[in-house]
């Protein structure tokens, strides 16, 4: 039998979990980039019979599986993962298990890039190490207004860290509730009035047709030219045209992006040449802790499988 994992970037899957129960039953190979083009994914992933994937790296399509005939299960890092065709996987026979995901990691780094543009930490590091001294005046997060687009798991979690913080917070999306944001203790507002009242805005939605370009040109310009914007959800959610812009013109203040429409980031992207945008490559997830959750119960998965007792499937 014969296993791959993908998109290692780091080279850390065999070392976040013990492997040693599956090499005795299996032979494994470590992928440590992302391919895009159909043709050589299937020439690289053809001999494969298990698939072990992180997140949406790799999209496994209906066209990809339809090309894989020896492809009899995929482990997925987390409960869901939108990049997998799960009608396909099951035209296909093929099975699809996931793993716990840890909720903590995403809403850490939010505040990172919070705080990182709050107080400029990157340009006041930068003066630093080139002998200067202070260069900016920072924005307190006590008293001010933070806006949460999303107020579910993350959002939710979000919301308590801003409190600690003595923010005022408010919160929005299309169905939203006045029940979920008195459990938090947190205004419900209208997008409108989010936009135009917050500080800062953090988006926690999950990608959908519904989400795509839900920030856009027009949002930008009902925020204020002190707001900042933070985006560790999904790329697409946030028009990227419209962001420099509006970043560039000083329509905004700024903006700390994680996630982006294509990644990784071409290293020659424009995003990378803005100088009021704190940028990230999708670290969201990327803790000791959570590599150790996807890992270890990837192991479980597979082992569980190889035994005709499929564990954690995704339906």
């Amino acid at each position: 039998m014969k296993i791959a994992i993908l998109d290692d970037y780091q080279n850390l899957a065999r070392t976040s979990a013990d492997w040693s129960p599956v090499e005795t039953r299996a032979e494994i190979t470590v992928f440590h980039d992302t391919l895009s083009d159909l043709d050589a994914l299937v020439a690289r992933l053809s001999p494969f019979d298990v698939l072990c994937i992180m997140r949406e790296r790799t999209p496994i399509g209906s066209d990809l599986m339809a090309r894989l005939p020896n492809l009899k299960l995929i482990v997925t890092t987390g409960k869901r993962n939108d990049a997998i065709d799960m009608q396909a996987a099951r035209q296909h026979g093929i099975v699809v298990c996931g793993t716990e995901s840890p909720s903590t990691a995403t809403p850490e780094l939010t505040f990172a890039l919070i705080l990182g543009l709050a107080r400029g930490i990157v340009p006041e590091n930068a003066s630093m190490r080139q002998g200067g001294w202070q260069v900016g005046l920072g924005q307190d997060l006590a008293g001010s207004t933070l806006g949460i687009i999303g107020l579910g798991r993350l959002g939710g979690k979000i919301a308590q860290i801003a409190k600690a913080f003595d923010m005022n917070v408010m919160a929005w999306s299309e169905n939203l509730t006045a029940q979920r944001c008195a459990e938090l203790g947190v205004q419900l507002a209208r997008k409108d009035e989010l936009l135009a009242n917050s500080d800062f805005i953090t988006i926690h939605q999950r990608l959908s047709e519904r989400t795509v370009n839900l920030i856009r040109r027009a949002d930008f310009e009902k925020m204020k030219p002190s707001a900042f914007l933070i985006n560790t959800s999904r790329g697409p959610i946030v028009n990227v045209d419209d962001l420099l812009d509006a970043v560039n013109k000083g329509i905004i203040a700024g903006a700390g992006i994680d996630v982006y429409d294509t990644e990784p980031l071409p290293s020659d992207h424009p995003l990378r040449h803005s100088n009021r945008l704190l940028l990230t490559p999708h670290l969201g997830y990327v803790t000791r802790e959570t590599w150790k959750v996807f890992y270890g119960q990837t192991v479980k998965a597979v082992l569980a499988w190889m035994d005709n007792a499929p564990i954690q499937v995704i339906s």
